[in-house]
């Protein structure tokens, strides 16, 4: 007859630093535990490669030390690797740093330290930060950006860049400290003034940059949004938002009253063609060549148009230009609408920007809210040129609609605007005064940085062959080292005689190296390519490896690179695979984008003060509840308020969990394994059945949570509810003397330890060994669960009176609304409250809750 648990053995204290420092020394002593596995090989050999999993968290910042972010972010993605590791994949999973940049160079003048000893200094501080915690890294493919054996290949892909007309040198505005006499960052410009000198204005100056040509790829990056089916729609919105495609049509205003030798018509750009005939102005952009030619004749028209021009600089340092109290000012020019010869007047506008569209807009005021704001501000007459095709669903002005009929347009009236759209424009095309046209808001990613600490251009000028690109067999272009960052004009590499003066490699006279450096995003748009051959000395990659892992199963980070790093990694995926080095569209299939993490009601960061260190935690509590409880707090989409207490509830969770296995598993003794492992007999008191039922519930929740939600805080509280059960199963048996076989036990410890592997993999490991398991949990099976034991046989709903909790009731799980409202009307407890009341209402949500509404 098989052994029962009926008598508790002693308490055995958790001790997580003990038990901690042990599995990490192992897992160090085997630098091969998290790599992945080499599918040529197995090919190679005759086996057949597992399916392929490349999980990826967006690559850090080396600060000098994490933040409970960094944490929750790598929790989430090593909860996954590891289970899917269990789940019998063949798993990518590295790390690396995004190390150049200008905080290093910033914190390199404030500390006065070397930038790449700062830098690497923080990065292996950071790296004994992710090894205490117990992060399962392939770190055998470490990357770091700020290395010659990484930049080497970003300046491979620039001189790609250009020999197929992909960069290219262009006019764009800068941020200039006129003190400094050098370009300044956006994050350098303090309240309008620079960062180094409170009291200087910033300038913005056109200065010579070189340029990625994104928008080559306009259409593909936007269409190409619709596959991305596994990231969140926000992301997918904003990225739509931000390439910004508008169709509609280029239309020519000839203009009178302009000063001889000035432009004598204006063009704007509009996607309501239609409504023209209620344009009442045209409005153009402070710096728009014919208010600089108004300008020149109207001192008091100068004096306005320079007070704009400064407000739109302060409002773009600030990133507030959206937000800018709109106005303007007339001028004396006037517009002739080409279709009806109308003359209508011309301003100037605070809200129009000269690079964006073409600096002119036609103004509308009947059917746009913008310029009905700012035409009744300035008394501008305002038509309506569309009707409801239905009168009774006609509305005040300004009425907005792409289905109406037009009205006040003489030939056109009564087209509807779909039909007077195409009609229109085919009008102006004919005439020679418009034509159909696709705008962008996407620009060209301008990639010039006048900085120190980044990838230099591996560009040379020379007097005789202008611009040259350094030849492959010279690269890498190495940053010289102890460059002397206090000084200023201009950027810090122009000030390197050695550096600077090399020959022309066409004509072997003197040359200059280009100084500027790289925008980091270059780094960040492709590192996760070089994850799967980091070591390559020959290419950036192998192709053929890269062809096996991406696109990348499935990428974590935060909803901030939403826009900028993700559009650019999409526009390096597609560079590549035009040079054939990749077969694959898109370099991520699924995305998920956390939550912040919040202490005190802000945003955790060192200027709030309000960081928490894992450091400070993990000698606490320990590594497992400092990252369990980055998971278990909410769902790992939503915003984390973060709190020592729950850190500390989580320990004594992991605390009862081992316990429970401490006190009743006994993995040294053979004869105690063998009965262990003998199939569980049918024949089961209903205590031992309950456990049972409870564990494969337990895992088929935690299963379907990893395969769709990732609600790992339910999962958490999942195991929570079942060490609970297993307590109470215990404690049955010896208050009782109720039968819960070892086999029973058995089972539950050891799949509770399997599902507790992805959260908490110290305790995990150590739980596994007392089990007397030898093979390695992180490649051990994932559970699997009954069917028919996984089943909720019923579920508890809680009935709420009058929106105040009175009772709870069990119901099948596919129980109706009228048969969830009967079983709550049947509760004692609700029968003795509703004495004496009426019964207004019952509200039910389905599987959820009843609340009934009485008086």
């Amino acid at each position: 007859m098989p052994r029962t648990i009926t008598e508790r053995e002693p308490e055995v204290r958790y001790e997580p630093q003990r038990i901690e420092q042990k599995w990490a020394e192992r897992w160090a002593a085997d630098p091969s535990l998290y790599a992945a596995d080499d599918p040529a090989a197995i090919t190679a050999s005759g086996g057949t490669p597992k399916p392929k999993y490349y999980v990826l968290e967006m690559l850090p910042y080396p600060s000098g030390a994490l933040h409970m972010g960094h944490v929750r972010n790598y929790a989430i993605g090593d909860a996954l690797a590891r289970h899917m590791w269990m789940k019998g994949y063949n798993v990518l999973h590295p790390m690396g740093w995004d190390s150049f940049g200008l905080p290093a160079e910033n914190a390199a003048l404030k500390n006065n330290r070397e930038p790449r000893e700062w830098t690497l200094s923080n990065i292996a501080a950071m790296k004994r930060q992710m090894h205490r915690l117990g992060f399962a890294y392939d770190w055998a493919n470490e990357v770091t950006t700020c290395l010659p054996d990484y930049y080497r290949w970003n300046q491979w892909f620039f001189l790609k860049l250009y020999e197929h007309d992909k960069v290219y040198r262009k006019k764009s505005k800068v941020n200039w400290c006129p003190e400094c006499a050098t370009v300044l960052a956006n994050e350098q410009v303090v309240n309008g003034c620079c960062w180094r000198h409170e009291t200087t204005p910033v300038e913005q100056r056109d200065l010579e940059q070189w340029a990625c040509r994104t928008t080559d790829y306009s259409d593909e990056l936007l269409d190409g949004l619709d596959k991305l089916e596994g990231w969140p729609e926000k992301v997918r919105t904003m990225q739509r938002n931000w390439i910004g495609r508008s169709k509609g049509a280029e239309v020519t205003f000839k203009l009178e009253d302009v000063p001889a030798g000035a432009a004598q018509d204006v063009t704007v750009f509009t996607t309501r063609i239609d409504t023209i005939y209620g344009a009442t102005s045209v409005q153009l952009a402070p710096e728009h060549p014919v208010v600089k030619a108004l300008a020149e004749q109207d001192s008091k028209l100068r004096a306005e148009v320079d007070a704009m021009i400064a407000e739109q600089k302060q409002a773009k340092q600030t990133g507030d230009i959206g937000t800018l109290e709109k106005h303007g000012v007339p001028t004396s020019a006037v517009a002739v609408n080409p279709f009806n010869g109308e003359r209508i007047p011309v301003w100037v506008a605070n809200y129009i920007l000269m690079d964006y569209g073409t600096g002119a807009i036609m103004s509308v005021p009947g059917h746009d809210e913008r310029d009905f704001e700012f035409a009744t501000k300035y008394g501008i007459a305002i038509r309506r040129v569309i009707a409801a095709a239905i009168p009774e669903q006609d509305t005040e002005l300004p009425f907005i609609a792409k289905d109406g009929l037009l009205v006040n347009s003489d030939e056109w009236n009564s087209l509807t605007c779909a039909e007077a759209l195409q009609k229109m424009v085919a009008r102006a095309e004919d005439k020679g005064f418009g034509n159909p046209k696709v705008t962008y808001r996407l620009k060209d990613w301008g990639i010039s940085r006048q900085r120190y600490w980044g990838t230099p251009i591996p560009m040379i000028y020379c007097d005789d062959c202008g611009i040259v690109p350094v030849p492959e067999s010279d690269l890498p272009v190495l940053l010289p080292p102890q460059v002397d960052l206090t000084l200023t004009g201009g950027s810090p590499l122009g000030r390197v005689p050695e550096f600077v003066n090399v020959p022309c490699p066409k004509c072997g006279k003197p040359g200059r190296r280009e100084t500027d450096t790289m925008d980091t995003f270059v780094d960040s748009s492709w590192y996760f390519y070089r994850y799967v051959d980091a070591h390559n000395s020959t290419a950036p990659f192998d192709s053929a490896k890269a062809n096996y892992w991406f696109p990348i199963d499935q990428y974590i980070g935060g909803v901030e690179h939403a826009i900028l790093h993700l559009i650019y990694s999409r526009f390096w995926t597609k560079f590549m695979r035009d040079l054939g080095l990749i077969k694959n569209d898109e370099p991520v299939t699924r995305l998920f984008t956390l939550g912040m993490v919040l202490k005190d009601g802000g945003k955790m960061s060192k200027s709030l003060g309000n960081v928490v260190s894992p450091d400070e935690m993990v000698a606490r509590f320990g590594g497992d509840a400092t990252r369990a409880y980055t998971l278990f707090a909410t769902a790992p989409d939503r915003e984390m308020d973060w709190q020592d207490a729950g850190v500390e509830g989580v320990q004594r969770f992991l605390s009862r969990a081992y316990r429970y296995v401490a006190r009743n598993a006994n993995g040294e003794d053979a004869a105690w394994r063998a009965e262990a492992n003998v199939p569980v007999s049918d024949d089961l008191s209903a205590e031992a059945r309950a456990l049972r039922r409870k564990l494969h519930q337990t895992i088929k929740r935690i299963s379907d949570e990893f395969a769709g939600r990732w609600h790992f805080n339910t999962c958490i509280a999942a195991i929570m509810e079942l060490v609970n059960a297993m307590y109470a199963a215990e404690d049955a048996a010896s208050q009782s003397k109720v039968t819960i076989p070892v086999t029973v036990v058995a089972e539950a410890m050891r799949n509770v330890t399997l599902l507790l592997h992805p959260f908490a993999p110290y305790v995990a490991h150590e739980m596994w060994e007392m089990l007397g398991e030898s093979s390695n949990l992180l490649k051990a099976p994932w559970p699997k669960y009954d069917a028919e034991l996984a089943k909720e046989d019923e579920v508890e709903i809680p009935i709420q009176i009058n929106g105040k909790l009175r009772s709870k009731i069990l119901v099948a799980p596919d129980a109706t609304d009228d048969a969830m409202r009967e079983a709550a009307l049947a509760d004692q407890r609700v029968v003795a409250a509703m004495e004496g009341k009426q019964l207004v209402k019952a509200i039910v949500v389905k599987g959820k809750l009843v609340n009934l509404v009485l008086r």
